[in-house]
Order: C-alpha cells, then sequence, then structure tokens
C-alpha cells in the first residue's frame, strides 16, 4: 500500500522518533518502570506539553489539535517502536473519547483541556478483566456487564444527596495506579432496569484502594481498584449508549494498538537485520545464509502487510479489529524469531528481545486473541451470514 503522508504528518512522525531515540532506549525504558508512576514524568511532559499528543486528536475548542486518526496512529507507531511506557493509551485513547462523547457540558470543560495539556492523565476501569469484550473487539459487548450480581464487578447506588457511590473491584486497569481519574463502568438498577454507567472517581477519593500489579509487560502498568462506597459522579446524563460509546472507542483503540504493534514489530526486525548483517560464524555473517534470509524476508513482509492494514484502518476504522489481528500475530512472529536468530544471547532476560516478545505476548491477552478479533470482524461484517449487532 503506497501510504502519502502529508507534510504535517511527517513532522509528527520525525519530531516524536527523534525525541524518543534520545529518550527511550532499552535502558531508559526499564529505568521509567522502576518508578512508582511506571514511565518518565520529564518525558511524559514534553510529550505532551510540547508535542500535544495527549490533545492530538481532541477537538481544538477544548485545547486539543484536532487531528484525527491517521495522526493519532503515526504517534503510536513510534511510541510502539520504543516500546516507551506512558499514559498514552489510557488517558488519550480510552478516557479522553468517551469523556467526550458522553460527558455533560460542564465536565467535557472541565476534563478535557487539562486532558490535552498533560496535567490531568485517566484510567479506564472495566470489571472483570474484560476490557477487550466491553470495548467490542471480541465480541458483542451487549453480553458484558460491569457487575457480576451482588458480590460481583462493580455496583452503583444513588446516595441521598442525588450523588451516587461505588463498591467493588476492577483489575488490569491500565495505569490505574497512578491516574489522577478513574473512569469507572458500574453496574446499577435492579434487574427490572440493569444498566451499565461510567463514573468520574477522583484519585485521592475516600474509600478508594489502588495498588500497582505485577504484569507480563511492565511497559503497560496495571493496578487493581477496589471502591467501599465512593463518591462518583455519573458521566453524562441518563439516559446514556455507554455500550455504543465502548464500541466506538474500540474500534478507534484497535487502529492506535495495531499502529503501536507495527512500530514494535519494525523496530524488533531492524534490531534482527542490524545483529545478523554483524554475527559471524564460520567467517561470514550470519545473515548471508540462505535459510537466515528467507526467515527474515518472510518478516518483513508480515511486517508490511500488518503496517498496509494498519494505514487503511487508520481512514476506515471499521476495519481496526482486523489490522489488529494482522499487527499483533505480526510482533508476536517477530519478536519470536528475533529471540531466536539473536542466538544465545537472544534467550538471556536482559536481551531487549525480551522486551518484545513480553509486549507482544501480553497485549494479545489484553485485546486479543488475533483469533476472536477475526471472528468478531466476520460477525459485523456478514461475512458468513447476517450482520451482528
Amino acid at each position: 500500500m503506497d501510504a502519502a503522508f502529508t507534510a504535517e504528518q511527517d513532522e509528527i512522525r520525525r519530531t516524536l522518533r527523534e525525541l524518543l531515540a534520545k529518550r527511550s532506549g532499552p535502558a531508559e525504558v526499564r529505568a521509567a518502570v522502576a518508578t512508582p508512576e511506571g514511565y518518565d514524568t520529564d518525558l511524559w511532559n514534553r510529550m505532551s506539553g510540547t508535542l500535544g499528543l495527549p490533545g492530538l486528536a481532541l477537538p481544538e475548542e477544548y485545547g486539543g489539535v484536532g487531528c484525527g486518526p491517521a495522526e493519532l496512529a503515526l504517534a503510536c507507531e513510534e511510541t510502539g517502536r520504543a516500546l516507551a511506557p506512558s499514559p498514552l493509551l489510557a488517558t488519550a485513547l480510552l478516557a479522553a473519547p468517551l469523556i467526550h462523547a458522553l460527558g455533560a457540558g460542564p465536565q467535557r470543560a472541565d476534563l478535557l483541556p487539562r486532558i490535552a495539556d498533560g496535567s490531568l492523565t485517566c484510567a479506564l476501569a472495566v470489571p472483570g478483566g474484560s476490557l477487550a469484550l466491553a470495548l467490542g473487539l471480541t465480541g458483542d459487548n451487549g453480553s458484558w456487564v460491569a457487575g457480576g450480581g451482588r458480590a460481583g464487578g462493580v455496583q452503583a447506588r444513588a446516595a441521598a444527596d442525588g450523588g451516587w457511590q461505588l463498591y467493588g473491584e476492577a483489575t488490569q486497569v491500565l495505569d490505574g495506579h497512578s491516574a489522577g481519574l478513574l473512569l469507572v463502568a458500574a453496574h446499577a438498577g435492579g434487574f427490572a432496569r440493569s444498566r451499565t454507567l461510567l463514573f468520574l472517581v477522583r484519585g485521592e477519593a475516600a474509600g478508594l484502594v489502588r495498588a500497582r500489579q505485577p504484569a507480563l509487560d511492565a511497559t503497560r502498568s496495571q493496578a487493581s481498584i477496589q471502591l467501599r462506597d465512593v463518591d462518583a459522579e455519573l458521566l453524562g446524563e441518563e439516559p446514556v449508549d455507554v455500550l455504543g460509546a465502548l464500541a466506538a472507542t474500540g474500534r478507534a483503540v484497535a487502529v492506535a494498538l495495531a499502529a503501536e504493534a507495527v512500530g514494535a514489530a519494525q523496530a524488533a526486525l531492524d534490531r534482527t537485520v542490524e545483529y545478523v548483517g554483524s554475527r559471524e560464524q564460520f567467517g561470514r555473517p550470519v545473515g548471508s545464509f540462505q535459510a537466515v534470509k528467507h526467515r527474515v524476508a518472510d518478516l518483513y513482509v508480515q511486517v508490511e502487510a500488518a503496517r498496509s492494514l494498519t494505514y487503511g484502518a487508520a481512514r476506515e476504522p471499521g476495519t481496526g479489529a482486523l489490522a489488529l489481528a494482522a499487527a499483533l500475530e505480526a510482533l508476536r512472529t517477530v519478536a519470536g524469531e528475533t529471540i531466536q536468530l539473536h542466538g544465545g544471547i537472544g534467550f538471556t532476560w536482559e536481551h531487549e528481545a525480551h522486551l518484545y516478545f513480553k509486549r507482544a505476548t501480553a497485549d494479545e491477552l489484553l485485546f486479543g486473541p488475533a483469533r476472536r478479533l477475526r471472528e468478531r470482524a466476520a460477525q459485523v461484517t456478514g461475512l458468513f451470514g447476517e450482520v451482528a449487532a
């Protein structure tokens, strides 16, 4: 696919790549994930304040840049290339679109400008560890509920003062331990009026307990959230189409995640090509052997195919799930071959190849697997029968 980019898009890519090349190498990534926040706060301030990444896709009236999915995909491809840990996914891709779509006027006016300038980070808390389903990526999210009965998920009840209180817990909340604002999906009403709503919970709210969880991919911080009669504010005004907004957010997130995976796969492939070109065996570079050439060529084709699907999905977000499936498979394959082709050194935990392998595995666990993404895409398009809801 011949993707023609504008001068502005090329500038976004170049500027971000130069910044991350200086500030987000393998050593810097490991140092960043070891901090309490799980990311380099100074780098995040430059990404948000100088480059305006959190507000890239937000309207200008809220302090955003007003760009579209293509620019956001380019930015995510570069952050994926560097495996840069940051609140970009949780804040700008998951929370901000939901606040913009469902929030009341005063809520949007208060929150979105602070998200755009990077001063407010957010996290989307979905109970049950079912983020992919809630976003409509791996199935119809009409079958998903935020509460699993009286003792499960997160329950919401109206308070005497007209507000709301939340009780329950959620795990695998991306950047949930450090976010200044939580967007919590909760089950409200009895069985006859059962519904899922979204609530705003301030990071310092009384009764809120949150802790960072050990994660396979340390570059994507995850947290457990416990809510014990926590005061919350309803996002928007009832009636609101929460499931529709989550599905729309999922379509856009799929494109950004695919771009991230393509960037990571390309970086791993570049490292592999460089290594097999310099590592000698039997008096010649390993990369000169025909078997190695074939393996590297196959990886190149898979990465380019995933990139083409991703760029296409940036122009037609409805195909994001297919692009994400291809990109996740490409990253998994390239990361595995990177370990293999680096020989003995590639199998050591200290080698950067494992950063890419862990990202590939964790992303497929969080947002896949690829076969479920393709199955849902086939349902939505009616490939094997009626078009799904």
